[in-house]
Order: structure tokens, then sequence, then C-alpha cells
């Protein structure tokens, strides 16, 4: 073990610990104290924004320095609009009623009853890329899922991660009476943290994993080799089929929208296209893509057809086009060739929606409808941890608080 990653493994395991000696102070805590914790997070992001703002100015210099790619830096940024659009979310979540943490199941024989209860994990990990708002985010849904946490970022964003937990999340907590150490943050920059965190199945059990699609892998095979359970968000990429019965106009709104931003894993990559319009229909799209900023990646293609240009900081600005010969192959394509986050249909024909929502077995299906939707707020009213694609049994989709518990069954006298 080199000194880096001693030091590390120190900074995580310290971190750890504070934050399991915490966790009591949230797991018994009434709503009314946690939902003030919350709120008062939207309050503090205000308050704090002179210095929060002025912590991400030093973070982009440096990423700008560092020549970091345009979409690493978008991610990066914040500005007066973003931090007020991170508190409007936080006001919400803090409004959103807690179910209920047990309910009875049935009565047993001999004079018992099996309840089922909803327990908090106790620490959650989270190692997620420089985005400074999903510190936030996360350690948000944390506290509203009654959940201690141990959160690491992105190097370029540790400036603007440090001022948001000094200056935001732990007054929060002071202020609503409950341990301002539940929400750790780990403040030694460099991969060897990130690996550290998912090393410690005693202390952090289970850990979210944000982020590009290779170091996401790595991280969940090394916490799978050292039981440490993952939730791991490593690949995306929305598909968007175009039908035959696609009215033109509705189908290049479509395109617009989901490339609002190109460095988001529901953004568009991959467009197919009905062989049946291919030839009439292709240079109208590839028009469109090109006044849109967007190269059109054409057969033959010399990348795989799921390759994910939002990883690719060199290239991102550039959309996969292929031909599809109708709705089954197209949902066959989406689930076969890419990682299943999300794929759409745009048709006016009733009967060719059905066989392509039908057919695609990914984590979220859209009709006439912009992948961009498979977003924990756009959906569900309420920010993510990240978006699950697993194809077993668990949470899938945008994770949010609700989905940070443990089920015990409980048997009672009656």
């Amino acid at each position: 073990m080199t000194a880096e990653d001693t030091h590390a493994t120190e900074a995580v395991r310290t971190a750890a610990r504070a934050a399991r000696a915490a966790a009591p102070s949230l797991a018994g805590a009434a709503d009314a104290a946690i939902d003030a914790a919350i709120g008062a997070m939207a309050r503090g992001l205000a308050d704090a924004a002179p210095a929060v703002l002025a912590a991400n100015e030093a973070d982009m210099k440096a990423a700008a320095d560092a020549g970091l790619a345009a979409g690493v830096r978008d991610r990066l940024r914040l500005d007066a609009d973003r931090l007020k659009a991170m508190a409007a979310q936080l006001e919400i979540l803090a409004g959103v009623e807690s179910a209920p943490s047990s309910r009875k199941i049935r009565e047993l024989p001999g004079g018992l009853v099996l309840t089922e209860r909803s327990r908090p994990v106790g620490v959650i990990g989270a190692n997620f890329e420089a985005r400074p708002n999903v510190v936030v985010d996360i350690a948000s849904q944390l506290v509203k899922s009654r959940n201690a946490g141990v959160l690491r970022t992105g190097s370029a964003a540790l400036r603007s991660a440090i001022a948001l937990a000094d200056e935001v999340i732990t007054p929060a907590l002071a202020a609503a009476g409950l341990d301002p150490a539940a929400i750790e943050l780990i403040r030694v920059p460099g991969q060897a943290a990130a690996y550290a965190l998912v090393r410690e199945p005693k202390l952090v059990p289970l850990v979210i994993l944000r982020g590009s699609g290779d170091s996401t892998r790595a991280l969940a095979a090394e916490g799978a080799a050292h039981g440490v359970r993952t939730l791991a968000h490593a690949d995306g990429g929305g598909v968007l089929y175009l039908h035959p019965s696609a009215e033109r106009a509705a189908a290049a709104r479509l395109i617009s929208s989901s490339l609002d931003r190109l460095g988001v894993c529901n953004r568009l990559n991959l467009l197919l296209l009905d062989r049946r319009v291919w030839d009439s229909w292709l240079p109208e799209i590839t028009a469109q893509l090109a006044g849109l900023g967007i190269r059109a990646s054409l057969p033959p293609h010399d990348h795989p057809l799921g390759y994910e240009w939002a990883l690719d900081s060199e290239r991102e600005a550039t959309v996969t086009v292929a031909p599809a010969g109708g709705p089954a192959e197209a949902a066959m394509i989406a689930n076969d060739e890419t990682s299943g986050l999300a794929a759409g249909i745009a048709a006016a024909d009733e009967g060719a929606a059905a066989e392509f929502l039908a057919a695609y077995t990914g984590t979220g299906a859209f009709w006439n409808a912009t992948t961009r939707l498979l977003d924990g707020f756009k959906l569900l009213e309420l920010p993510e941890t990240g978006i699950n694609i697993d194809a077993v049994p668990g949470p899938r989709g945008p994770v949010t608080f609700r989905d940070l518990c443990l089920r015990q069954f409980v048997v009672t006298p009656a």
C-alpha cells in the first residue's frame, strides 16, 4: 500500500466512524427535525452563496487551467440560478411526507402478528463525479432517509464541495438538533479515496457510485471483492427511434429537446431511423443535427452502436445514426447494443408504439417524449442519488430516499 493509499484509507475510516457514531441521531429523529434540516439547507444555500460561489470560481479556474473539457466544466459550474434551483428542490423534498416506517402484514397462528418495518441502512457512502450540486442532492436524501453518509466527489469539485459541506450542510443539521457529523465529506483528492470507500463493509456497507463508465465499473468490482454492496450508475445514453408515422415537426422537437445538454447520461446518444424513410428523411435529420452543432456518426460505424458520446470529452457533440427495420428491431437494438438506460419511439401509429414499448426492456421507455425525462426530479419530483439500470430485483431507475432502506420482519404478540 502506498503512502497515498494509506492516507486515503485513514481519511475514509475516520469519516465513516464519525458518521456511524452520528447515525442514531438521524434514525431516531422526528419527521419535523428531518424536514427542518433539509429546509435549513435550502436557506443556507442563499446565506452561504458568496462563499460557495467563490469556492466554485476557484474550481472553475483550476479546471480551465487544466484543460478540462467543456462538458466537465458545465457540470462543475455553479451560479446564482443553479443555487436557486438547488434550493427549490430541497424545499420540495422537505415537504414530501415520509412513508410509514411499519405496516402490519398479517396475523400468525398462536396469537402473533407479523409487521414489516423499514429501517435505515446506517451509513451509506457515495462517490460521484465533479458536480457540486450532487453534494447537496445526496446529502439531503440521506438525511431524509435517516441514513448517515460519507461523500466523495471528483477532485475538480473539492473546493465547492467543502464549502457546501461546511457552510450549508453541517450548520443545517446542527440547527435542526441533529448530529452535524452525520454527513461527512472526504477531503482527500485523488482516486485512492474512491477505492478506499468501497473497501469498508463493516463501516460503509452500501456505496452509491456515479460517474464515467470505466471508473464506476472498476469501483463496483472492487466493492464486490470486499463485500460492499453498490448502487452503480456507470453507463447511459438515450435512444430515439423514428417511425414512418412520426410527425416530422414533432420528431425534430424531440431531437432538439434531447440534446439540450451533452454531458448528461439521458441525452440522445443513438438515433434509429426506420429503413423505409432512411433515404428521404436522413438529409433533413443530419442538417438539423449540424444546425445544433452536432456531428452525425453514420454507417459504416467505426465504434459500437451504443458508444456513449457523453463520456468522450473530445467528441461529445456527436450522435450515432443508424437504420432499424421496425419497432421490434429498434427495441432489440436498444436492448442489445446500449446500456438499457432509456429509449423512446416517435410515432403517430399507436400499434407501432405499443410494439416498441412491449419489446424494450430497459429502465425507461418513452413514446413521443424525450429520454431526458428519465430523471428523479422530472419524473418523481424528487432529487435522485443516481439512476440504477440493473436487470435484477432492487431499486431501478431514479434512486430516491425511499429506496435507501432495509426491510425487517418483526413478529410480536397480537
